[in-house]
């Protein structure tokens, strides 16, 4: 999948873990990630819409704009957030770079071009995201080596609020589906519970997916049903009972509570015409095309997958 669509504003949800699944991340190395998934969007020029980080892996949603003009003035501040001070492997300070944009040398072309390359591109964001990571935590134990099991996943997500509202509310439920809490603003670790311990970039973001957050608490919570589902999660047994065996559906704040493997080994989640048109567009000579498919298992409000899942909807 392309990740820089020039032109078109673009979302999608990006995960990644650990090797084997071994939960690495304590509180201070999630408050490490937590601060560099803003420093390096910020630098992107991309929008952090949610995210969750978990011991053993993470999630974050993104809006990659349209409009992809960038000042000098605007390099030289998003330089200074990448690097605040100068390291050994960007030994430049940005009063550098602002001399040469400024005064139109050569080499100040060649940085403003590489600058800009590196922008508005969410497979350069994860890439250095997990590098830097990865450096960060090594040197604090001394240790060598990855730490991560493969390259990013990627969703592409339509723009359509309800599609962006879904995915946001299973990234901030995950922290509910482990039982680490019962509500998601306790878990200090995602989106959710940021924007409402007062982070202003954080409500900002998910003010993408609802303006006045009233709609995203009840995806969330379940609030607009007759009965309000169980606390923690749903066990996976009784999922696939109902699901398979029952041929019947769960209430949608139930199924955002299990592991659904839509958000993480899907494609393209959306509109049945925007998948359709994904998946068309994607086809490669060769390669088993990619269907478009209703989302099954709950009331998913007409959402579509461009995925070959049928079966085991349900990690």
């Amino acid at each position: 999948m392309r990740h820089k669509v020039e032109g078109e504003t673009a979302y999608y949800h990006l995960m990644s873990r650990t090797v084997g699944g071994e939960a690495l991340f304590g509180d201070r190395e999630r408050e490490v990630l937590r601060k560099m998934i803003w420093q390096i969007a910020e630098f992107s020029g991309i929008r952090v819409i949610t995210y969750a980080i978990m011991k053993n892996h993470f999630h974050v949603m993104v809006e990659v704009p349209g409009e992809r003009e960038v000042s000098d003035a605007e390099i030289v501040r998003r330089y200074r957030v990448l690097y605040p001070e100068p390291t050994p492997w960007q030994p430049m300070r940005a009063e550098v770079l602002e001399s040469h944009l400024m005064d139109g040398t050569p080499q100040g072309d060649e940085l403003r071009a590489r600058l800009i390359h590196r922008m508005h591109d969410v497979s350069w964001m994860m890439k250095t995201l997990k590098h830097r990571f990865t450096r960060w935590f090594n040197q604090s134990r001394e240790r060598f080596g990855t730490i991560w099991s493969e390259r990013f996943k990627s969703v592409l997500v339509e723009g359509d609020r309800w599609a962006l509202r879904t995915v946001a509310a299973y990234i901030d439920l995950n922290a509910v589906r482990a039982g680490l809490v019962e509500d998601p603003k306790d878990y200090r670790f995602c989106g959710y519970g940021e924007a409402m311990g007062g982070g202003r970039r954080a409500r900002k973001g998910l003010q993408i997916v609802d303006p006045d957050m009233a709609g995203y608490r009840q995806t969330l919570y379940g609030v607009g049903s007759e009965e309000r589902p169980e606390k923690c999660s749903f066990d996976r047994k009784t999922a696939v009972r109902v699901l398979e065996v029952e041929k019947g559906k769960l209430p949608l704040s139930v199924v955002l509570r299990c592991r659904v493997r839509y958000f993480t080994d899907g494609w393209v989640i959306g509109s049945p015409d925007f998948v359709r048109k994904q998946v068309e567009g994607g086809a490669q000579p060769g390669v088993r095309p990619r269907k478009a498919h209703l989302m099954r298992g709950a009331d998913w409000g007409g959402l579509s997958v461009g995925t070959g899942l049928r079966k085991q909807l349900f990690r």
